[in-house]
């Protein structure tokens, strides 16, 4: 079987199974220079830029810049940067089955051993955009010389394509660039922003440089919502191999659910046209609601409920949505509970119709989503989604919210550790260990031990060093994970569950 590149396009042109790119996509300038080589890049960001280019809205193409030593691009120069994008999942009740050749990528190149060629695109007047996502890590103020070769740092690469810019075009304010790091963390931008105004400093960079730099330049925060998670198994890469009639070694799945949402006025609107291309693109002056939604409803449900779900042997979440009562409740907490107290003014209609889409999202038939992979910093997760909803449910009933008070039982329970093993923590569920992936697991290990529950549930919720606040002093929330805790123990996780939802109660599904 042939392997996917563009001599095998024009022989999948009658191919009803799969989207492929027109010639003179493959021609187009390179507009986009992009930090990371990832597959969220693939099946979000390149994609529906790939996306406006067959709409004839953007008209560009993405230089590719592969910054860390892991990985090669070899599979990227042997299919002549082509891509198959598989879309799958259920959207407004209807399954969805796509399959696109994504050709918006134009060449990869490494920092490591092509820096100068990667220089050499800051002298290209057509460049408008600059991408990036290089993990969280990425966004760090480190020590660098922007004269290294490559500098070391992300941000110290971008200074110094930046710097290098402005000096191919004399400091020309047209030449300026509107730069969007997708990497998740709360203002990106502005983060990024900052980072780069040091590093100049601290490079000794002129005035000159500077004024372009703040004046010239855009560094928008942006939010990006979509599950890929790359490759499938084995038997679903078969299949689709068989259905598209050719190999792909950069094949990528992902949910039909994108959203990337990105803070700008109108000149930010101008140059990123492809945000005409798809509803998923959203440039607004505030994208603090989007982020609210999805940091809540979406990660803050996950976070209250992966424990539950896990101590109960459910494995993934497509699971979870097939079982009654964890089915029942995600979706009472979601909407019930989380929706009715985000500490953000949001409309009850926005929250409902985000809800609908996230209970969608979490039935995805095609999506393998493993409960204890989201446990992973299960503590640092907690204090960031799930307790200012908590407090903000305090605020609005000033009672104890059973749903939250059911999934923070389950999050202590998880993270009681029975034993260590070279400075890794685990638990034990259904005969087995499983690993505790957690900053605070050694402070868990300790407060644990010959603790009752309600003990240990008081010691935990007075840890103003973990929640910034004395969670005791909320009315009646200590007793009710108490009572869960203990019943948890009794009964087992599973049971307490089921108990949760008599059958009269259930929410439809």
């Amino acid at each position: 079987m042939n392997r996917l590149a563009e001599k095998l396009l024009p022989l999948l042109e009658e191919n009803p199974n799969v989207l492929v790119p027109t010639p003179d996509m493959l021609q187009l300038p390179e507009k986009v220079l992009q930090f990371g080589t990832g597959v969220l890049l693939r099946g979000l960001t390149d994609y529906l830029i790939d996306k406006a280019n067959r709409q004839g809205i953007f008209n560009g193409r993405i230089v590719v810049v592969k910054s860390t030593d892991s990985g090669d691009a070899t599979a990227f120069d042997e299919q002549n940067n082509l891509y198959t994008l598989c879309v799958r999942g259920i959207d407004n009740g209807t399954q969805i089955e796509t399959n696109t050749v994504c050709s918006a990528i134009s060449r990869v190149l490494s920092a490591k051993t092509q820096w100068q060629q990667i220089l050499e695109c800051a002298h290209n007047p057509e460049l408008q955009v600059i991408v990036s996502n290089t993990t969280e890590v990425g966004i760090q103020l480190v020590q660098d010389d922007i004269r290294q070769s490559p500098p070391v740092s992300f941000p110290g690469k971008l200074l110094a394509f930046l710097y290098e810019r402005f000096n191919a075009f004399a400091g020309d304010p047209a030449k300026g660039m509107v730069i969007v790091p997708t990497e998740l963390i709360p203002n990106n931008g502005k983060k990024l922003e900052s980072i780069l105004f040091e590093l100049a400093h601290r490079n000794n960079l002129e005035t000159e440089f500077l004024d372009w730099l703040e004046n010239s330049n855009f560094c928008c925060n942006s939010l990006v919502d979509r599950i890929v998670p790359g490759k499938p198994d084995e038997a679903t890469r078969q299949q689709i191999t068989q259905q598209l009639g050719y190999t792909d070694d950069l094949l990528t799945m992902s949910e039909v659910y994108r959203l990337w949402a990105i803070e700008g006025n109108e000149h930010i609107r101008s140059v990123l046209s492809f945000h005409q291309a798809d509803e998923g693109v959203i440039i607004e002056p505030n994208i603090e609601l989007f982020r609210e939604l999805k940091l809540r409803m979406l990660n803050g449900t996950h976070t209250l409920s992966c424990g539950l779900a896990f101590l109960s042997g459910i494995t993934t979440v497509k699971e979870a949505m097939s079982d009654e009562n964890m089915s029942a409740f995600i979706s009472n907490l979601m909407l019930g509970e989380i929706g009715t107290s985000i500490p953000y003014s949001i409309s009850e209609k926005a929250i409902q119709r985000f809800g609908m889409q996230v209970l969608d999202r979490f039935r995805n038939p095609f999506i393998e989503h493993r409960w204890i992979n989201i446990t992973m910093e299960y503590t640092s997760k907690m204090i960031m989604r799930d307790i200012p909803v908590l407090l903000q449910y305090y605020k609005n009933f000033g009672t104890p919210p059973p749903y939250i008070s059911l999934g923070f039982a389950a999050y202590l329970l998880f993270t009681k550790p029975v034993k260590e093993e070279n400075d890794t923590y685990f638990g034990q569920a259904h005969g087995t260990f499983y690993p505790i992936k957690d900053s605070h697991a050694s402070y868990f290990y300790e407060v644990w031990k010959n603790a009752s529950p309600e003990q240990l549930v008081t010691t935990v919720l007075k840890n103003t060093n973990l929640w910034e606040t004395d969670l005791t002093t909320l009315p009646g929330f200590a007793d009710k994970v108490t009572e869960f805790l203990i019943q948890m123990q009794e009964k087992g996780v599973r049971g307490v569950l089921f108990s949760f939802f008599p059958k009269n109660v259930l929410t439809s599904q």
